[in-house]
């Protein structure tokens, strides 16, 4: 299996990470990266270093002013007096339609929707060569045989202006706007166990690319004001979104009934690559414990997906460190058969 992977990535290292009004180090560490390495190669994968493809493809999915605000905000709130380290946002508007503000304090809450997506002074060169993963890897999707991104940061919940939940750049949606500039029929797929509240938002209410999500129920988990079932999209988006939500704890064979489910839909969409937001983090063992799914129900999932018989990327999200994490990537590559 070809895969694409750059060293960028890790520099980006946030300290700062809030969660249930505690402050407690980020889970989405750089050691990541290397679990996940280690994973693919163990499945076969053969990694190699993406192109440069310029910040164009990035801005057919993002605004300019919010990818302006990436590149500039950290030093901006560091030469204020007695600013912190990392980037954290502490207001918030009540409406994005409110006023857009110049202080970096008001830009950090604008485009910053909660204390997990932190910005360093390496955060924009990794999340950019974590997009530039995800691009290479549309570019090299074919029939042949699936592609696979090692993409970190994530990126399915960030939204074309708005950071959150350790995502900066939507990769999957960057990936699936590529595969649409080269007039290809897209489906993504994404099987993290919190829901791609970022893509959703993305392609609400367009009806070219089909978004589905299999994931915990946010009533009581993040990203709780999206991902419920009765979401369908809007406007000429209006039926291209399916959200499968499941039950807290829910196991692998509540996971495999919806991951049927979603195929049948993508297949009734007919299109001609199917993007994997790929997440681990519906495991057993993963810190965030929101589903029940096993190291083998991971095989089980990439079997059934390489069934349908679509050419396929699958871009790297969430799967946080355990000692099961390079396994469960071994087991949903090994999936396909390749």
């Amino acid at each position: 299996m070809q895969g694409f992977y750059d060293e960028r990535q890790t520099a980006h290292d946030p300290k700062f990470y809030l969660r249930a009004g505690r402050q407690i180090p980020s889970p989405e560490q750089p050691a990541r990266a290397a679990a996940l390495k280690a994973g693919a190669e163990a499945a076969g994968v053969r990694f190699a270093s993406p192109p440069d493809a310029g910040i164009g493809p990035i801005a057919a999915v993002h605004t300019s002013e919010y990818l302006h605000f990436l590149q500039t905000i950290h030093a901006r709130w560091t030469a204020m007096p007695n600013a912190s380290a990392e980037v954290i946002p502490n207001i918030h508007p009540a409406r994005r339609t409110d006023s857009y503000p110049s202080a970096p304090v008001g830009l950090a809450g604008y485009h910053q929707a909660d204390t997990s997506c932190v910005i360093t002074a390496q955060t924009w060169s990794s999340a950019y060569w974590s997009a530039q993963t995800a691009i290479a890897a549309a570019d090299a999707v074919s029939a042949e045989g699936p592609v696979y991104a090692l993409c970190r940061p994530p990126g399915h919940h960030c939204f074309t202006d708005l950071a959150g939940g350790f995502c900066y750049l939507n990769n999957a949606a960057i990936a699936a706007e590529r595969l649409r500039a080269k007039g290809k029929r897209v489906a993504i797929l994404d099987i993290d166990v919190h829901h791609g509240n970022g893509t959703q938002g993305i392609f609400y209410a367009r009806g070219d690319v089909l978004t589905v999500s299999i994931h915990a129920d946010p009533e009581g988990f993040y990203p709780f004001f999206w991902g419920h079932a009765q979401e369908r999209g809007e406007g000429a988006g209006l039926g291209a979104n399916l959200n499968l939500p499941l039950v807290m704890g829910s196991d692998t064979a509540a996971f495999l009934g919806a991951l049927d489910h979603a195929l049948k839909r993508i297949a009734a969409f007919g299109p001609d690559v199917l993007v994997i937001a790929a997440g681990l983090d519906a495991h057993e063992e993963d810190p965030f414990q929101g589903l029940k799914v096993t190291t083998e129900g991971f095989t089980e999932i990439g079997a059934r997906i390489a069934q349908a018989g679509y050419p396929t990327l699958l871009v790297q999200e969430g799967g946080y460190l355990s000692d099961a994490l390079s396994r469960n990537l071994t087991a949903l590559l090994g999936g396909f058969g390749t």
